[in-house]
Protein backbone atom coordinates (compact mmCIF):
# COMPACT_ATOMS: atom_id res chain seq x y z
CA UNK A 1 0.00 0.00 0.00
CA UNK A 2 1.18 3.44 -0.37
CA UNK A 3 2.05 5.35 2.83
CA UNK A 4 1.76 8.48 2.75
CA UNK A 5 3.58 11.25 4.93
CA UNK A 6 1.33 14.49 5.73
CA UNK A 7 1.14 17.30 7.22
CA UNK A 8 -1.43 18.27 9.34
CA UNK A 9 -2.28 21.40 7.28
CA UNK A 10 -2.59 19.09 4.30
CA UNK A 11 -4.65 16.93 6.29
CA UNK A 12 -7.14 19.30 7.09
CA UNK A 13 -7.74 20.17 3.88
CA UNK A 14 -8.85 16.93 2.28
CA UNK A 15 -12.92 16.38 2.47
CA UNK A 16 -13.90 14.94 5.56
CA UNK A 17 -15.89 11.91 3.71
CA UNK A 18 -12.25 11.02 2.70
CA UNK A 19 -11.07 7.72 3.77
CA UNK A 20 -7.75 5.88 4.60
CA UNK A 21 -6.72 2.41 3.41
CA UNK A 22 -4.63 0.32 6.02
CA UNK A 23 -3.17 -3.16 6.09
CA UNK A 24 -2.13 -5.52 9.35
CA UNK A 25 -0.92 -8.92 8.91
CA UNK A 26 -1.13 -10.73 11.59
CA UNK A 27 1.21 -14.04 12.47
CA UNK A 28 -0.92 -16.35 14.91
CA UNK A 29 1.87 -18.97 14.55
CA UNK A 30 4.81 -16.74 15.83
CA UNK A 31 3.08 -15.98 19.01
CA UNK A 32 5.29 -17.26 21.96
CA UNK A 33 4.83 -14.55 24.89
CA UNK A 34 2.89 -14.05 27.21
CA UNK A 35 0.98 -10.32 27.99
CA UNK A 36 1.66 -10.47 32.04
CA UNK A 37 -1.71 -8.98 33.03
CA UNK A 38 -0.27 -6.79 35.15
CA UNK A 39 0.94 -4.35 32.66
CA UNK A 40 -2.72 -3.37 32.87
CA UNK A 41 -1.62 -2.11 36.56
CA UNK A 42 -3.21 0.97 38.28
CA UNK A 43 -1.75 3.46 40.84
CA UNK A 44 -2.80 4.66 44.21
CA UNK A 45 -0.60 7.97 45.75
CA UNK A 46 -1.73 9.51 48.97
CA UNK A 47 -2.37 12.63 46.80
CA UNK A 48 -5.77 14.87 46.54
CA UNK A 49 -8.64 12.59 46.54
CA UNK A 50 -6.99 9.49 45.31
CA UNK A 51 -7.17 7.81 49.04
CA UNK A 52 -9.88 10.01 50.91
CA UNK A 53 -12.96 10.34 48.84
CA UNK A 54 -12.07 8.15 46.08
CA UNK A 55 -11.48 4.62 47.40
CA UNK A 56 -11.82 5.44 50.97
CA UNK A 57 -15.14 7.69 52.78
CA UNK A 58 -14.61 5.83 55.94
CA UNK A 59 -17.42 3.48 57.32
CA UNK A 60 -19.28 6.08 59.10
CA UNK A 61 -19.98 8.01 55.61
CA UNK A 62 -23.38 8.76 54.56
CA UNK A 63 -21.62 7.28 50.92
CA UNK A 64 -22.60 4.15 50.49
CA UNK A 65 -19.92 1.83 51.62
CA UNK A 66 -18.25 -1.67 52.86
CA UNK A 67 -16.05 -1.14 55.80
CA UNK A 68 -15.24 2.78 54.42
CA UNK A 69 -14.57 1.64 51.04
CA UNK A 70 -17.21 3.07 48.14
CA UNK A 71 -19.35 0.73 47.01
CA UNK A 72 -19.49 2.19 43.38
CA UNK A 73 -15.64 2.87 42.98
CA UNK A 74 -15.08 -1.00 43.94
CA UNK A 75 -17.46 -2.29 41.41
CA UNK A 76 -16.17 -0.14 39.12
CA UNK A 77 -12.29 -1.81 39.99
CA UNK A 78 -13.65 -5.62 40.03
CA UNK A 79 -15.20 -4.99 36.58
CA UNK A 80 -11.82 -3.35 35.39
CA UNK A 81 -10.16 -6.47 36.69
CA UNK A 82 -7.43 -4.49 38.15
CA UNK A 83 -4.17 -6.99 38.75
CA UNK A 84 -1.78 -4.83 40.34
CA UNK A 85 -2.30 -1.86 42.25
CA UNK A 86 0.53 0.52 43.57
CA UNK A 87 0.98 2.16 46.53
CA UNK A 88 1.31 4.98 48.62
CA UNK A 89 3.40 6.85 46.35
CA UNK A 90 5.18 8.46 44.20
CA UNK A 91 6.52 11.55 45.85
CA UNK A 92 4.32 10.54 48.86
CA UNK A 93 5.92 7.34 49.66
CA UNK A 94 9.65 8.51 50.94
CA UNK A 95 7.96 10.90 53.17
CA UNK A 96 5.07 8.02 54.39
CA UNK A 97 6.27 6.19 58.00
CA UNK A 98 3.81 3.10 58.13
CA UNK A 99 3.92 2.75 61.47
CA UNK A 100 1.79 5.59 62.11
CA UNK A 101 -1.24 4.20 59.82
CA UNK A 102 -1.38 1.29 62.02
CA UNK A 103 -3.65 0.80 65.38
CA UNK A 104 -6.99 2.30 66.02
CA UNK A 105 -7.56 4.59 63.78
CA UNK A 106 -8.53 8.02 67.20
CA UNK A 107 -4.93 6.84 68.35
CA UNK A 108 -3.02 7.53 64.37
CA UNK A 109 -1.25 10.74 64.26
CA UNK A 110 -2.51 13.32 62.27
CA UNK A 111 -0.48 14.01 58.86
CA UNK A 112 0.35 17.19 56.44
CA UNK A 113 0.50 15.50 53.10
CA UNK A 114 4.03 17.91 52.01
CA UNK A 115 4.60 17.15 48.60
CA UNK A 116 0.98 17.76 47.58
CA UNK A 117 -0.79 20.82 48.43
CA UNK A 118 0.25 20.41 52.50
CA UNK A 119 -3.47 18.39 53.15
CA UNK A 120 -3.79 17.65 56.86
CA UNK A 121 -4.89 13.80 56.56
CA UNK A 122 -6.00 11.83 59.40
CA UNK A 123 -4.02 8.74 58.26
CA UNK A 124 -7.42 6.60 58.50
CA UNK A 125 -6.22 4.79 55.21
CA UNK A 126 -3.07 2.32 56.38
CA UNK A 127 -1.14 -0.86 55.70
CA UNK A 128 -4.50 -2.84 56.81
CA UNK A 129 -6.96 -0.39 54.83
CA UNK A 130 -4.47 -1.07 51.76
CA UNK A 131 -4.10 -4.57 51.36
CA UNK A 132 -7.49 -5.35 52.58
CA UNK A 133 -8.95 -3.45 49.56
CA UNK A 134 -6.57 -5.31 47.23
CA UNK A 135 -8.04 -8.61 49.09
CA UNK A 136 -11.52 -7.01 48.14
CA UNK A 137 -10.75 -6.38 44.81
CA UNK A 138 -8.79 -9.09 43.59
CA UNK A 139 -5.48 -7.15 42.74
CA UNK A 140 -1.76 -7.81 43.90
CA UNK A 141 -0.78 -5.24 45.93
CA UNK A 142 2.33 -3.31 45.29
CA UNK A 143 3.91 -1.43 48.36
CA UNK A 144 6.71 1.40 47.48
CA UNK A 145 8.78 1.90 50.60
CA UNK A 146 10.39 4.78 52.23
CA UNK A 147 13.69 5.11 51.24
CA UNK A 148 14.62 8.97 51.07
CA UNK A 149 13.67 9.67 55.00
CA UNK A 150 12.79 6.01 56.35
CA UNK A 151 15.22 3.42 57.50
CA UNK A 152 16.34 -0.09 56.62
CA UNK A 153 14.83 -1.26 59.93
CA UNK A 154 12.01 0.46 59.01
CA UNK A 155 11.55 -0.93 55.84
CA UNK A 156 12.81 -4.71 56.99
CA UNK A 157 9.78 -3.72 59.85
CA UNK A 158 7.28 -3.18 57.30
CA UNK A 159 7.56 -6.26 55.51
CA UNK A 160 7.82 -8.41 58.47
CA UNK A 161 4.53 -7.02 59.81
CA UNK A 162 2.71 -7.85 56.54
CA UNK A 163 3.94 -11.03 55.17
CA UNK A 164 5.35 -12.66 58.87
CA UNK A 165 3.11 -15.17 61.15
CA UNK A 166 4.57 -17.20 63.85
CA UNK A 167 5.55 -15.40 67.36
CA UNK A 168 7.64 -11.97 65.60
CA UNK A 169 7.35 -8.69 66.96
CA UNK A 170 5.91 -7.43 63.80
CA UNK A 171 3.29 -10.79 63.45
CA UNK A 172 2.32 -10.37 67.14
CA UNK A 173 1.81 -6.50 66.28
CA UNK A 174 0.09 -7.04 63.29
CA UNK A 175 -2.93 -9.69 65.08
CA UNK A 176 -2.73 -7.00 68.05
CA UNK A 177 -4.39 -4.71 65.14
CA UNK A 178 -7.19 -7.02 63.74
CA UNK A 179 -5.21 -9.07 61.53
CA UNK A 180 -4.28 -12.78 61.96
CA UNK A 181 -3.13 -14.24 58.93
CA UNK A 182 -0.37 -12.63 56.94
CA UNK A 183 -1.09 -10.57 53.73
CA UNK A 184 0.67 -12.11 50.76
CA UNK A 185 2.94 -8.91 49.29
CA UNK A 186 5.19 -10.16 46.33
CA UNK A 187 5.58 -6.64 44.77
CA UNK A 188 8.36 -4.05 47.33
CA UNK A 189 9.52 -0.83 45.49
CA UNK A 190 12.38 0.33 47.13
CA UNK A 191 12.23 3.91 46.95
CA UNK A 192 10.41 5.98 44.32
CA UNK A 193 11.95 8.50 41.98
CA UNK A 194 15.21 8.60 44.27
CA UNK A 195 16.69 10.97 41.05
CA UNK A 196 14.29 13.72 42.28
CA UNK A 197 11.32 13.91 45.21
CA UNK A 198 12.63 10.39 46.70
CA UNK A 199 16.11 12.09 47.71
CA UNK A 200 17.65 13.88 44.73
CA UNK A 201 20.14 10.48 44.37
CA UNK A 202 23.06 10.25 41.92
CA UNK A 203 22.97 6.79 40.69
CA UNK A 204 25.92 5.50 42.03
CA UNK A 205 24.48 6.65 45.37
CA UNK A 206 21.25 5.10 44.81
CA UNK A 207 22.77 1.63 43.81
CA UNK A 208 24.24 1.25 46.59
CA UNK A 209 21.12 2.45 48.60
CA UNK A 210 19.27 -0.03 47.11
CA UNK A 211 21.42 -2.98 47.42
CA UNK A 212 21.34 -1.79 51.39
CA UNK A 213 17.86 -1.81 51.82
CA UNK A 214 17.12 -4.80 50.01
CA UNK A 215 19.42 -6.74 51.74
CA UNK A 216 16.92 -6.69 54.67
CA UNK A 217 13.75 -7.40 52.59
CA UNK A 218 13.09 -10.64 54.17
CA UNK A 219 11.12 -13.42 52.70
CA UNK A 220 8.44 -14.97 55.53
CA UNK A 221 6.24 -18.44 55.36
CA UNK A 222 7.09 -18.58 51.58
CA UNK A 223 6.04 -14.85 50.75
CA UNK A 224 8.39 -14.63 47.28
CA UNK A 225 9.47 -10.72 46.84
CA UNK A 226 9.72 -8.94 44.24
CA UNK A 227 11.86 -5.92 44.56
CA UNK A 228 11.83 -3.40 42.12
CA UNK A 229 14.94 -0.36 41.91
CA UNK A 230 13.59 3.18 41.20
CA UNK A 231 14.62 3.76 37.95
CA UNK A 232 14.72 6.38 35.60
CA UNK A 233 12.93 9.40 34.32
CA UNK A 234 11.79 9.34 31.19
CA UNK A 235 15.16 9.74 28.74
CA UNK A 236 17.64 9.21 31.21
CA UNK A 237 19.59 6.32 29.89
CA UNK A 238 22.20 6.98 32.78
CA UNK A 239 20.21 6.00 35.17
CA UNK A 240 19.69 2.54 33.80
CA UNK A 241 23.19 1.86 33.01
CA UNK A 242 24.51 2.64 36.86
CA UNK A 243 21.98 0.46 37.98
CA UNK A 244 22.22 -2.37 35.27
CA UNK A 245 26.22 -2.47 35.99
CA UNK A 246 25.96 -2.15 40.26
CA UNK A 247 22.78 -3.76 40.89
CA UNK A 248 22.14 -6.44 38.28
CA UNK A 249 20.26 -9.07 39.30
CA UNK A 250 19.87 -7.70 42.98
CA UNK A 251 17.13 -6.33 41.52
CA UNK A 252 13.85 -8.18 40.11
CA UNK A 253 12.54 -5.40 38.44
CA UNK A 254 13.10 -1.83 37.47
CA UNK A 255 10.75 1.25 36.92
CA UNK A 256 10.18 3.84 34.41
CA UNK A 257 8.40 6.75 34.50
CA UNK A 258 6.67 8.49 31.32
CA UNK A 259 4.67 11.02 31.41
CA UNK A 260 2.74 12.67 28.08
CA UNK A 261 3.23 16.40 29.37
CA UNK A 262 3.66 19.39 27.25
CA UNK A 263 5.52 21.55 29.09
CA UNK A 264 5.50 21.31 33.07
CA UNK A 265 5.56 25.10 33.67
CA UNK A 266 1.81 25.12 30.97
CA UNK A 267 0.83 22.22 30.68
CA UNK A 268 -2.66 23.01 28.69
CA UNK A 269 -5.66 22.25 29.79
CA UNK A 270 -6.85 18.71 29.68
CA UNK A 271 -10.54 19.70 27.79
CA UNK A 272 -9.71 22.82 25.32
CA UNK A 273 -6.94 22.12 22.77
CA UNK A 274 -6.54 22.52 19.73
CA UNK A 275 -6.13 19.99 16.36
CA UNK A 276 -2.70 20.72 16.42
CA UNK A 277 -2.06 20.16 19.73
CA UNK A 278 -3.86 16.57 19.55
CA UNK A 279 -1.43 15.21 17.25
CA UNK A 280 1.19 16.88 19.39
CA UNK A 281 0.26 15.00 22.20
CA UNK A 282 0.46 11.84 20.54
CA UNK A 283 3.67 12.45 18.90
CA UNK A 284 4.96 13.05 22.42
CA UNK A 285 3.08 9.71 23.93
CA UNK A 286 4.28 7.36 20.86
CA UNK A 287 7.58 8.48 21.78
CA UNK A 288 7.26 6.03 24.55
CA UNK A 289 8.45 3.20 22.41
CA UNK A 290 11.63 4.88 21.17
CA UNK A 291 11.86 5.63 25.06
CA UNK A 292 11.91 1.97 25.62
CA UNK A 293 14.12 0.42 23.13
CA UNK A 294 17.02 2.82 24.71
CA UNK A 295 16.30 1.66 27.96
CA UNK A 296 15.71 -2.06 27.33
CA UNK A 297 18.75 -1.87 24.92
CA UNK A 298 20.88 -1.33 27.78
CA UNK A 299 19.36 -3.95 30.03
CA UNK A 300 19.84 -6.37 27.26
CA UNK A 301 23.64 -5.58 27.46
CA UNK A 302 23.98 -6.60 31.33
CA UNK A 303 21.09 -9.05 31.54
CA UNK A 304 20.69 -11.15 28.19
CA UNK A 305 18.58 -13.78 29.44
CA UNK A 306 15.82 -10.79 30.55
CA UNK A 307 15.94 -12.07 34.33
CA UNK A 308 15.17 -8.32 35.18
CA UNK A 309 11.54 -6.75 34.01
CA UNK A 310 11.12 -3.35 33.26
CA UNK A 311 8.19 -1.75 34.99
CA UNK A 312 6.83 1.49 33.37
CA UNK A 313 4.90 2.13 36.68
CA UNK A 314 4.22 5.87 36.43
CA UNK A 315 3.02 7.03 33.06
CA UNK A 316 -0.16 8.79 31.40
CA UNK A 317 -1.30 12.41 30.84
CA UNK A 318 -0.22 15.65 32.71
CA UNK A 319 -2.55 18.48 32.41
CA UNK A 320 -3.46 21.45 34.43
CA UNK A 321 -5.62 21.08 37.27
CA UNK A 322 -9.30 21.73 36.56
CA UNK A 323 -10.02 25.29 37.75
CA UNK A 324 -11.67 25.77 41.14
CA UNK A 325 -10.20 22.42 42.39
CA UNK A 326 -7.23 22.75 45.33
CA UNK A 327 -3.43 23.16 44.21
CA UNK A 328 -1.37 20.12 44.27
CA UNK A 329 -4.09 17.77 44.16
CA UNK A 330 -3.45 17.31 40.38
CA UNK A 331 -7.54 16.69 39.68
CA UNK A 332 -7.91 16.99 35.35
CA UNK A 333 -10.59 16.22 33.18
CA UNK A 334 -10.20 13.10 31.28
CA UNK A 335 -11.56 12.95 27.31
CA UNK A 336 -11.18 11.23 23.73
CA UNK A 337 -7.62 12.47 24.05
CA UNK A 338 -6.78 10.55 26.98
CA UNK A 339 -8.23 7.46 26.04
CA UNK A 340 -6.22 7.77 22.36
CA UNK A 341 -2.71 7.91 24.69
CA UNK A 342 -3.97 5.06 27.18
CA UNK A 343 -4.84 2.78 23.55
CA UNK A 344 -2.00 3.88 21.84
CA UNK A 345 0.55 3.48 25.24
CA UNK A 346 -0.86 -0.32 26.37
CA UNK A 347 -0.44 -1.51 22.49
CA UNK A 348 3.03 -0.44 22.79
CA UNK A 349 3.57 -2.26 26.11
CA UNK A 350 2.35 -5.29 24.31
CA UNK A 351 4.74 -5.17 21.68
CA UNK A 352 7.68 -5.57 23.94
CA UNK A 353 6.01 -7.96 27.06
CA UNK A 354 9.15 -9.74 26.96
CA UNK A 355 11.04 -7.47 29.04
CA UNK A 356 7.76 -4.93 30.38
CA UNK A 357 6.24 -7.28 33.01
CA UNK A 358 3.96 -4.31 34.77
CA UNK A 359 2.76 -0.79 34.16
CA UNK A 360 0.77 1.57 36.34
CA UNK A 361 -1.06 4.36 35.03
CA UNK A 362 -1.40 7.54 37.26
CA UNK A 363 -3.65 7.18 38.55
CA UNK A 364 -6.67 4.86 39.29
CA UNK A 365 -9.06 8.17 40.87
CA UNK A 366 -9.51 11.58 41.21
CA UNK A 367 -5.81 11.98 40.43
CA UNK A 368 -3.94 12.91 36.55
CA UNK A 369 -4.95 10.53 33.72
CA UNK A 370 -7.77 8.39 36.13
CA UNK A 371 -10.27 5.67 35.48
CA UNK A 372 -12.41 6.99 37.94
CA UNK A 373 -13.85 10.91 38.97
CA UNK A 374 -15.85 11.20 42.62
CA UNK A 375 -17.51 14.53 43.92
CA UNK A 376 -19.12 13.59 46.98
CA UNK A 377 -21.59 10.63 46.65
CA UNK A 378 -21.56 11.37 42.88
CA UNK A 379 -18.99 8.73 40.09
CA UNK A 380 -18.42 8.33 36.82
CA UNK A 381 -15.91 6.43 34.71
CA UNK A 382 -13.75 8.38 32.28
CA UNK A 383 -12.75 7.46 28.81
CA UNK A 384 -9.39 6.24 29.83
CA UNK A 385 -11.73 3.51 32.05
CA UNK A 386 -13.51 2.61 28.91
CA UNK A 387 -9.70 1.94 27.20
CA UNK A 388 -8.98 -0.23 29.94
CA UNK A 389 -12.04 -2.13 30.00
CA UNK A 390 -12.22 -3.09 26.45
CA UNK A 391 -8.56 -4.03 26.44
CA UNK A 392 -8.72 -6.19 29.44
CA UNK A 393 -9.12 -9.41 26.95
CA UNK A 394 -4.80 -8.99 26.61
CA UNK A 395 -4.19 -10.02 30.10
CA UNK A 396 -2.69 -13.22 30.31
CA UNK A 397 -3.13 -13.50 26.55
CA UNK A 398 -0.02 -14.62 24.08
CA UNK A 399 1.15 -11.70 21.77
CA UNK A 400 0.16 -12.46 18.29
CA UNK A 401 3.37 -10.13 16.19
CA UNK A 402 2.21 -8.43 13.60
CA UNK A 403 2.76 -5.68 10.76
CA UNK A 404 0.82 -2.38 10.31
CA UNK A 405 0.75 -0.26 6.98
CA UNK A 406 -0.66 2.92 7.17
CA UNK A 407 -0.93 6.73 6.29
CA UNK A 408 1.31 8.84 8.63
CA UNK A 409 1.35 12.70 9.55
CA UNK A 410 4.29 14.74 10.61
CA UNK A 411 3.40 16.83 13.42
CA UNK A 412 4.98 19.54 15.61
CA UNK A 413 8.43 18.91 16.92
CA UNK A 414 9.50 16.72 14.26
CA UNK A 415 7.55 14.04 15.66
CA UNK A 416 5.78 11.40 13.24
CA UNK A 417 2.22 9.88 13.77
CA UNK A 418 0.81 6.47 12.48
CA UNK A 419 -2.74 7.45 12.10
CA UNK A 420 -3.40 3.40 12.68
CA UNK A 421 -2.78 1.81 16.27
CA UNK A 422 -3.09 -2.08 16.71
CA UNK A 423 -2.19 -5.12 18.77
CA UNK A 424 -3.40 -8.51 18.84
CA UNK A 425 -3.43 -11.68 21.46
CA UNK A 426 -5.02 -14.89 21.90
CA UNK A 427 -6.12 -15.68 24.97
CA UNK A 428 -6.59 -18.89 26.51
CA UNK A 429 -9.71 -20.42 25.15
CA UNK A 430 -8.10 -19.74 21.49
CA UNK A 431 -10.15 -16.31 20.79
CA UNK A 432 -8.12 -13.77 18.82
CA UNK A 433 -8.32 -10.41 20.24
CA UNK A 434 -7.38 -7.57 17.98
CA UNK A 435 -7.16 -3.93 19.43
CA UNK A 436 -7.05 -0.93 17.04
CA UNK A 437 -7.50 2.40 17.64
CA UNK A 438 -7.79 5.06 14.60
CA UNK A 439 -6.24 8.48 15.26
CA UNK A 440 -7.26 9.91 12.45
CA UNK A 441 -9.47 13.48 13.48
CA UNK A 442 -11.41 13.74 10.16
CA UNK A 443 -11.20 10.37 7.98
CA UNK A 444 -12.15 6.75 8.33
CA UNK A 445 -10.11 3.95 7.53
CA UNK A 446 -10.53 1.00 5.59
CA UNK A 447 -8.71 -1.53 7.60
CA UNK A 448 -8.23 -5.15 5.71
CA UNK A 449 -5.99 -7.71 8.52
CA UNK A 450 -4.80 -10.77 6.98
CA UNK A 451 -4.65 -13.72 9.56
CA UNK A 452 -2.56 -15.91 7.51
CA UNK A 453 -3.94 -19.64 7.99
CA UNK A 454 -6.19 -18.96 10.78
CA UNK A 455 -9.90 -19.59 9.69
CA UNK A 456 -12.34 -17.20 10.75
CA UNK A 457 -15.90 -18.30 11.09
CA UNK A 458 -17.06 -14.99 13.49
CA UNK A 459 -15.74 -11.47 14.38
CA UNK A 460 -17.60 -8.85 16.83
CA UNK A 461 -16.52 -5.96 18.49
CA UNK A 462 -17.13 -2.85 20.58
CA UNK A 463 -16.37 0.70 19.78
CA UNK A 464 -15.82 4.04 21.74
CA UNK A 465 -15.94 7.05 19.79
CA UNK A 466 -17.84 10.03 20.35
CA UNK A 467 -18.26 13.63 18.27
CA UNK A 468 -15.41 15.72 19.13
CA UNK A 469 -11.86 14.45 20.60
CA UNK A 470 -12.75 16.91 23.73
CA UNK A 471 -15.77 14.96 24.59
CA UNK A 472 -15.86 13.78 28.14
CA UNK A 473 -17.99 12.65 30.97
CA UNK A 474 -19.85 14.59 33.67
CA UNK A 475 -21.30 14.16 36.51
CA UNK A 476 -24.26 15.44 35.30
CA UNK A 477 -23.82 13.05 31.76
CA UNK A 478 -21.57 10.13 33.04
CA UNK A 479 -22.49 8.04 30.02
CA UNK A 480 -22.07 10.63 27.01
CA UNK A 481 -18.51 8.53 26.16
CA UNK A 482 -18.80 5.26 26.45
CA UNK A 483 -18.41 1.95 24.22
CA UNK A 484 -21.22 0.67 22.24
CA UNK A 485 -21.67 -2.53 19.94
CA UNK A 486 -19.52 -2.10 16.76
CA UNK A 487 -20.91 -3.40 13.71
CA UNK A 488 -18.26 -2.63 11.11
CA UNK A 489 -16.24 -5.72 10.76
CA UNK A 490 -16.89 -8.56 8.26
CA UNK A 491 -15.49 -11.84 7.16
CA UNK A 492 -14.40 -11.27 3.15
CA UNK A 493 -12.37 -14.33 1.29
CA UNK A 494 -10.48 -15.59 4.61
CA UNK A 495 -9.42 -12.13 5.98
CA UNK A 496 -11.45 -9.21 7.91
CA UNK A 497 -12.60 -5.53 6.53
CA UNK A 498 -12.97 -3.36 8.99
CA UNK A 499 -14.54 -0.09 8.71
CA UNK A 500 -13.51 2.29 11.23
CA UNK A 501 -14.86 5.63 11.90
CA UNK A 502 -12.44 8.73 12.23
CA UNK A 503 -11.37 8.88 16.09
CA UNK A 504 -12.44 5.78 17.20
CA UNK A 505 -10.61 2.76 19.18
CA UNK A 506 -12.39 -0.37 18.68
CA UNK A 507 -11.83 -4.40 20.29
CA UNK A 508 -12.41 -7.01 17.76
CA UNK A 509 -13.12 -10.88 18.98
CA UNK A 510 -12.16 -13.58 16.25
CA UNK A 511 -13.15 -16.94 16.39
Amino acid sequence: MKALLISLLAAATLPLAAQRDASIRIYPQQGTQMIDKNIYGQFSEDLGACIYGGLWVGPNSDIPNTKGYRNDVLKALKDLQVPVLRWPGGCFADEYHWMDGIGPYEKRPKLVNNNWGGTVEDNSFGTHEFLNLCEMIGCEPYISANVGSGTVEEMAKWIEYMTADGESQMAVLRRKNGRDKPWKVKFIGVGNESWGCGGNMRPEFYSDMYRRYSTYCREYNGNKLFKIASGASDYDTNWTEVLMKNVGTRMNGLSLHYYTVADWNHKGSATSFSKDDYYWTLGKCLEIESTIQKHIAIMNKYDPKKQIALLVDEWGTWWDEEPGTIQGHLFQQNTMRDAFVAALSLNVFNKYADRIKMTNIAQVVNVLQSMILTDGPKMMLTPTYHVFEMYKVHQDATYLPLDLICDKAQVRDNREVPMLSASASRDKNGLIHITLANVDLDKAQNVSIDLQSEKISSVKGRILTSADITDHNTFEKPDFVKPVVFNGAKIEKGQLKISMPAKSIIVLEVK
